[in-house]
Parts: structure tokens; C-alpha cells; sequence
């Protein structure tokens, strides 16, 4: 059985994906009620899974009235992505930064679950291990030419 981040999470994309403008506004404690959870279990959930690295925004208004709006941020057309992608990773990519643009790609279905597997492995830290800055420079080498070949 899943548990409730994951029900929430499920949820929250779900009534994302139905939003025409891509932007919902949701009340904590309406929807901590609606799950039967305390307000920080939906803080914990938002603060988690929907990040900037996700390709999410979220902005948030505290008291009364207060409320949580996400915004999906849409990657640019298969056009710019390439610009995009190696204005996005840079000189050097940390591995938190790494494994959100592969899940936001595999989000927008550019990449698919088996090739975002692939990727994740190759660039996490227990495998390129070797010293900072160069780590993360290696990372994003391999990260630019991956998706290069993927996307190409």
C-alpha cells in the first residue's frame, strides 16, 4: 500500500495535469483535513516533491486566508531544448540538481523511466567517486553528452 505523501503527491499532480492554466491553489488545512493528516505532512509533501528542480513553482501565503499555489513549469519545445538543457547543467551539476532535471524530462516524456534509471545511476556520487569540484564537473559532462544523444 502507498503511503500518504505518496496519495498526496498523486493527487496534487493529478488536479495539476486537469488545470488548464497549470497552476492550482490549494488551502493546507482544507486538504490535511480532506487526508486525514496534520498541515505539516502537506508541507512536508509540497516542500519535497514539488521543488524548482521538479519543474515546479511554488509559492506560498501563511494565516488567514493563507494558501499554496504550484505551478508546473513547462521545458521548452524540442527546438530549444538543447540550449536550454546546457544553459540548465553548466560547467559543473550537483547530484541533487542532476536527478531533478532527469525526473522533470522523464515529467514531460522526454526521457523514459528505463533511460531515466540509466542516467540516475551513472551520475550519482557513488559512482563517480572523485573529489569535489571535479565531481560535479564530470557530472555534468556526462549529463550534457547522455541527454545530447538521447534527445538528438
Amino acid at each position: 500500500m502507498r503511503n500518504i505523501s505518496d496519495i498526496i503527491e498523486k493527487y496534487l499532480k493529478a488536479i495539476l495535469q486537469d488545470s488548464p492554466e497549470g497552476i492550482i491553489e490549494i488551502q493546507r488545512n482544507d486538504l490535511a483535513e480532506q487526508f486525514s493528516c496534520v498541515p505539516s505532512q502537506i508541507n512536508y509533501v509540497i516542500s519535497t516533491r514539488f521543488t524548482l528542480e521538479k519543474g515546479y513553482l511554488v509559492e506560498s501565503k501563511r494565516g488567514g486566508g493563507g494558501y499554496v499555489r504550484i505551478r508546473r513549469i513547462e521545458l521548452p519545445g524540442p527546438t530549444t531544448l538543447h540550449t536550454h538543457l546546457h544553459q540548465t547543467i553548466g560547467e559543473e551539476m550537483g547530484q541533487s540538481a542532476a536527478e531533478g532535471l532527469i525526473y522533470q524530462l522523464v515529467e514531460a516524456r522526454f526521457l523514459t523511466a528505463r533511460e531515466a534509471a540509466l542516467m540516475q545511476a551513472a551520475v550519482s556520487r557513488e559512482v563517480l567517486m572523485v573529489k569535489l569540484p571535479y565531481r560535479d564537473q564530470i557530472r555534468a559532462r556526462m549529463m550534457k553528452a547522455m541527454l545530447i544523444s538521447l534527445l538528438s
